[in-house]
């Protein structure tokens, strides 16, 4: 029985090349160069398809060892590293932190060897792509995609917690990313501020349809506090009709709750301010690791040339109030009475005034570009606002922490409650009295006829 000849794809073309040599269709410096061999190596195929036929042209290392595999006991080393400290870590991934410890293995062999040693399960193939990408803007600045991910950031280290993220379009680069405590409109706008700050305006802002960035009653045309604030600094906002559309915000937030959290828990991170520490090291690697040189060199952003407290007063939140005729406003339950240190100040009676109120806590008057000094009347007083589906867990942990249980008061072991139903010793004559003593006291014999 002949024995049978697998071929891989590479074999097989060296065959109808050198059958086509055979023929007399080609010459040897031909085929060497379909074959994107030397003439020499060509000379020796065809001696050894003349003498062995086909089987002489599969490779003799098929079936042995590579001579490039690594030792068993690196492999030993590595199988025994990776459940101690990176368990739950991918392949790839754990390569790059083994690469840290001197430890040298590439990432299909690894995950090989998880695999082998059940620590890691081969992935599914993916679906089809139901949508299809949207090629990149050219130059950086152009658009930023803009997204928050509240996650278990601290894996229970520490408080659930939620990352913003600005994400440049043309080079996946993350050009900003900051923890805080709740998903809101004033932490859009700090980041907004040190986003100017450090790079300038962008052309574009690119998010969600969240309250935060527009308003969905199509009869109120009044922006809302972020929309406000990029219009001031000359942006555009732009909000995406479905998730898939800002993709690549929402992939990094898949990479980062994988990467990020795995490397904050080697690090031993478990608050807000040394998660946004350890984030200004992490980033920096992050974009060397995954983003991409732009299309074009050229940088979209615009610089910012105002001064940095108007960036701080535009990236704030502004109410408005009209004074009365004794110069009082009402805000936060507080009045608030203009000082005008005995000058007459006729103009301002009924004037629109700007309230802005800053992410410490400082409120600022403004009637135009004037600031006003003023005097608060009333004391600070709770105020509590309506909450979005960004905001709710954050108000019920709150609430969950003021709630202590109420534990239920046992009586003392000297209390009388004890000392009356006490079970008296043989022959103990000082002891509480019985039961029934108690409820039903005995006649005194000599008061008896």
């Amino acid at each position: 029985m002949e024995k049978r000849i697998e071929m891989n794809e590479r074999e097989l073309e060296r065959l109808k090349v050198l059958e086509r040599v055979l023929a007399g269709d080609l010459d040897q410096k031909q085929a060497a160069m379909r074959l994107g061999l030397t003439d020499r190596q060509v000379r020796r195929l065809m001696r050894r398809y003349e003498c062995e036929g086909a089987a002489g042209l599969i490779s003799r290392r098929r079936g042995k060892p590579s001579n490039r595999r690594l030792a068993p006991a690196v492999k030993e080393t590595i199988l025994a590293r990776v459940p101690e400290r990176y368990a739950d870590f991918g392949p790839t991934l754990a390569v790059e932190y083994l690469r840290g410890e001197g430890l040298r293995v590439s990432k299909e062999t690894l995950r090989g060897w998880m695999v082998e040693a059940g620590l890691w399960k081969a992935r599914q193939k993916r679906s089809l792509r139901l949508h299809p990408p949207r090629p990149r803007r050219v130059r950086r600045g152009e658009l930023i995609q803009i997204d928050g991910s509240p996650h278990d950031w601290f894996e229970g280290r520490g408080p659930r917690c939620c990352l913003i993220a600005f994400i440049d379009d043309a080079t996946s680069q993350v050009t900003f990313a900051r923890f805080v405590p709740v998903e809101s409109t004033q932490a859009y706008l700090d980041v907004l501020k040190a986003y100017v700050t450090t790079y300038g305006c962008p052309a574009a802002l690119y998010s969600d349809r969240h309250g935060i960035f527009t308003k969905h009653d199509p009869e109120d045309g009044k922006p809302t506090q972020f929309q406000r604030a990029t219009a001031s600094l000359g942006m555009e906002t732009i909000q995406a009709l479905t998730p898939q559309a800002k993709g690549r915000v929402e992939r990094l937030f898949q990479t980062l709750q994988d990467r990020l959290v795995k490397a904050m828990r080697l690090a031993d991170i478990a608050d807000i301010e040394a998660a946004n520490v350890f984030l200004t090291g992490y980033l920096p690697e992050h974009n060397a690791r995954f983003a991409v040189a732009p299309l074009d060199p050229a940088d979209a952003h615009q610089s910012y040339e105002g001064e940095a407290s108007e960036l701080a007063r535009i990236c704030a939140i502004q109410h408005t109030r009209t004074l009365s005729k004794d110069l009082v406003l009402s805000f936060r339950r507080q009045r608030y009475i203009v000082q005008t240190n005995g000058a007459p100040r006729y103009a301002l009676r009924g004037k629109r005034i700007t309230v802005v109120e800053y992410g410490d806590g400082r409120v600022e008057l403004l009637a135009g570009q004037e600031i006003l000094p003023y005097k608060v009347f009333d004391p600070a007083q709770d105020v509590f606002t309506a909450v979005d589906d960004k905001t709710l867990n954050a108000r019920v942990d709150a609430i969950l922490k003021t709630r202590q249980p109420k534990e239920k008061g046992r009586p003392g072991p000297d209390h009388p409650w004890r000392r009356a139903f006490a079970t008296p010793a043989p022959g103990d004559k000082t002891s509480a009295p019985n039961r029934t003593s108690l409820f039903c006291p005995e006649p005194d014999i000599s008061t008896l006829p």
